[in-house]
């Protein structure tokens, strides 16, 4: 349950703020669009052991972005850090997965000194892979189909291309929120694609990051460049129960075995 809620300010906008349980500090960063209440029954099942922090996403749902143009991983990453701070906490532990593990990794290269420990679950660092620029061809299409008006058809393709996450057959699939997603594909997607961290200063970070993807994912492209970041840093990758949908689909096991991963990071 949340015990405190409210609004964040961040230059240019407004985040929406949530705030549960003890312990700890962990602040969790979503994927797709950005919406806190996509992780609340993940943040319920770790509230028992820490003080878990959400938020809405910049330009998604309770955060208000009045301002035009790109919302890059560089901003999202200043605006989790503003989220930590908020709160009043110096350091936090940071969980992100999908888009919420590019913005973990730019807050750890931006701000380390916030981040106590990150995990990060299937990130879409696409420019690690040899067919990057399929894929980052691929988001400016969804991009220039949301532009044109069919917002569904970006809808479709997008979750076409992570097959492997559990989702039902399209044909049963609805449009949820869609200025969300015409958010996501405008202003966010390419840029996340065409994002990569800053590889050295990863590797000169204090901050412990564990990479990770789920059993369900492999041979997908959303397994792989967790695990070639991994290979390229020397960091620890661990498979995670369930595909890239498993935080919010059955939250309940993917939190049990996250816990395992965060206890190594806070002894």
């Amino acid at each position: 349950m949340i015990s405190d809620s409210g609004t964040c300010p961040v230059p240019d906008g407004q985040l929406h703020v949530e705030r549960r349980g003890s312990g700890p500090a962990l602040l969790l960063v979503t994927g797709g669009t950005g919406a806190a209440a996509a992780y609340h029954a993940l943040a319920d099942e770790l509230a028992a052991d820490y003080t878990v922090l959400g938020y809405d996403r910049r330009g998604h749902f309770g955060s208000a972005s009045p301002t035009g143009g790109p919302l890059t991983v560089t901003r999202h990453a200043d605006d989790a850090r503003a989220v930590i701070e908020h709160f009043g906490y110096g350091k936090a532990l940071v969980f992100g997965s999908s888009a919420g593990g590019q913005i973990g990794l730019e807050l750890a290269v931006r701000h380390p000194e916030v981040v106590g420990g990150l995990v990060v679950h299937e990130p879409p660092a696409v420019g690690l892979l040899p067919d990057a620029e399929d894929w980052i061809a691929f988001a400016e299409e969804q991009a220039a189909r949301s532009a044109s008006g069919d917002v569904f058809g970006a809808f479709r393709a997008f979750l076409a291309s992570i097959a492997g996450a559990g989702l039902p057959p399209l044909k049963t699939v609805r449009l949820p929120h869609e200025h969300e997603w015409q958010v996501l594909f405008d202003r966010e997607l390419a840029g996340i694609y065409r994002y990569l961290p800053d590889l050295d200063a990863l590797r000169r970070s204090p901050v412990p990051i564990v990479l990770t993807a789920g059993e369900g994912s492999r041979g997908y492209y959303h397994y792989r460049p967790a695990r070639a970041l991994a290979l390229e840093l020397g960091l620890p990758f661990v498979e995670l129960p369930g595909a890239h949908l498993a935080p919010q689909r059955d939250a309940k096991t993917f939190a049990a075995a996250l816990n395992v991963v965060l206890a190594d990071l806070v002894l």
